[in-house]
């Protein structure tokens, strides 16, 4: 089912990720109304209010690549089946409208309007112009650059087609290898960073304690110089800091490191930086649920 877009500041934005935002930003706005006092839960809320916001800009996302890789596959059939025409003598422009019954599932609308326009009479150079617009993928545009250029320049088209679809069948085998080795790169991305975020809990809700009555028993008993400076070190004027307060930087921490994991794991699967952000974003989600459900459930270090 397609979600029409609608254009907000040249960006288009379909209605589902509109509602996410709205329900997203009244649970923001209640939850600091009602809610901020209680650090914890106020976090917590906080990050269901992202994921919120969040989901329907990944479903669309996830949806739109599908449709695309869907897309281009299926432009790999037709282009088989114009060869297979082609060879049997029928013209380029024929071929499409014998073609055009079958099934190419994303693409059948493109292939119905390519060959409507054919039928009215539209030059094919400008019908494939068209056609390749309307896919919007650069492997697509390419193929119906050579094909258009060949048939106007009267080739011989069947080895160009012939060509174009060894070509395709290259690309897409080679994007199929990509997306398995993003998908290693994206997977031990998240696991160390999960394996990262399991060992700063176990640091926040087991040793911090520890390390806290420690400390305090240093500063109360022996070596009172020592337990001093030891205590100054932690608190302000000698005094031992809570676990509750150590705990605080461990939340940040935690935010900051789920933002820079996210980027290096869009440099290293994907070469951009920028791509990063999507995984910059579930992962400081992620950290932000995590530890405030933990402090919920589990009860504030020292508190």
């Amino acid at each position: 089912m397609a979600m029409k877009p609608i254009k907000i500041f040249n960006l288009q934005i379909n209605k589902a990720e509109i509602i996410g935002v709205t329900i997203s930003l009244i649970i923001v706005i209640l939850n600091f109304i009602f809610i901020f006092k209680n650090k914890p839960l106020f976090y917590f809320i906080l990050g269901i209010s992202f994921i919120i916001a969040g989901i329907p800009f990944f479903l669309f996302l996830i949806f739109e690549t599908n449709k695309m890789m869907e897309k281009e596959f299926m432009f790999l059939e037709f282009s088989r089946g114009l060869v297979e025409s082609v060879r049997a003598g029928t013209p380029i422009s024929k071929s499409v409208l014998n073609i055009r019954t079958k099934d190419y599932g994303a693409l059948n609308p493109h292939v119905q309007k390519l060959a409507n326009q054919i039928s009215l009479g539209i030059p094919l150079q400008t019908a494939f112009e068209t056609f390749s617009k309307d896919i919007k993928s650069e492997v697509v545009t390419r193929a119906i650059t050579i094909m258009s250029e060949s048939e106007k320049a009267g080739g011989n088209i069947e080895d160009v087609l012939d060509s174009v679809v060894k070509s395709v069948s290259q690309i897409e085998n080679l994007k199929k290898e990509r997306r398995a080795v993003i998908y290693t790169f994206v997977v031990q991305g998240y696991i160390i960073f999960l394996i990262f975020m399991v060992i700063i809990l176990v640091m926040e809700f087991k040793i911090l304690p520890i390390a806290s009555g420690l400390g305090e028993g240093i500063n109360s008993g022996i070596g009172e110089n020592i337990g001093a400076g030891f205590g100054s070190a932690l608190g302000a004027g000698g005094k031992i800091a809570s676990p509750k307060e150590l705990s605080r930087p461990f939340f940040w921490f935690l935010i900051i490191q789920g933002f820079f994991t996210g980027l290096v794991i869009g440099k290293m699967s994907e070469g951009k930086i920028l791509i990063g952000l999507k995984h910059s974003f579930v992962l400081m989600v992620l950290a932000i649920l995590v530890n405030t459900g933990s402090k919920l459930f589990l009860g504030v270090p020292g508190g």
